[in-house]
């Protein structure tokens, strides 16, 4: 049995220490992975902006259509008595199932989807290019179906007699 030393040991950890961290280097620079944290950052950044803009700008008009009702103060109180307030009734502890709030976030959700649907039409919309058609070259044989050259007389395929481009020829000449 080979004895191994404590400075051979050590070595040995060191090395796979070193693959170790070039594997996760290599996985952690890959494209795709990149991409995701690049996608992650953006898109936080991005709701923020969306959230900022459906409540300062959209809710203070939806609460203005709507007479300034808080929806978020809407509530049944299920054990605990009568209250006329939300906060009433949390500081008397009664249980209380608050709709408001799922009602705000139903709306809420549906600002911000109508909202990043406008926006994202808008940009796929602004970056799209003009699709350039392709100049066409080629033709289909009327009798083998083969893709052959736009100005060939004969198919190099099935050898058959174009019709019609010998028929143009015939006519030229």
């Amino acid at each position: 049995m080979k004895k191994i030393d404590g400075k051979e040991l050590k070595e040995k950890s060191k090395q796979k220490a070193k693959l170790a961290f070039e594997d996760y280097k290599a996985f952690a620079l890959k494209g795709n992975v990149l991409d995701l944290a690049i996608g992650v950052v953006l898109g936080s950044a991005f709701t923020n902006i969306v959230n900022t803009l459906v409540s300062s700008l959209l809710t203070p008009i939806i609460s203005l259509l709507t007479s300034n009702v808080d929806l978020t103060t809407l509530f049944i109180t299920l054990k605990g008595g009568t209250f006329e307030t939300l906060e009433q009734a949390k500081a008397a502890g009664a249980i209380t199932l608050n709709y408001g709030e799922i009602i705000n976030a139903v709306l809420n959700f549906i600002i911000v989807s109508i909202v990043l649907f406008i926006l994202v039409k808008a940009l796929t919309k602004a970056s799209k290019k003009e699709k350039v058609e392709a100049e066409v070259t080629t033709k289909e044989c009327p009798y083998c179906l083969s893709s052959i050259p736009l100005h060939a007389s004969r198919c190099p395929h099935c050898t058959s007699i174009l019709e019609e481009q010998a028929h143009t020829e015939t006519q030229t000449e």
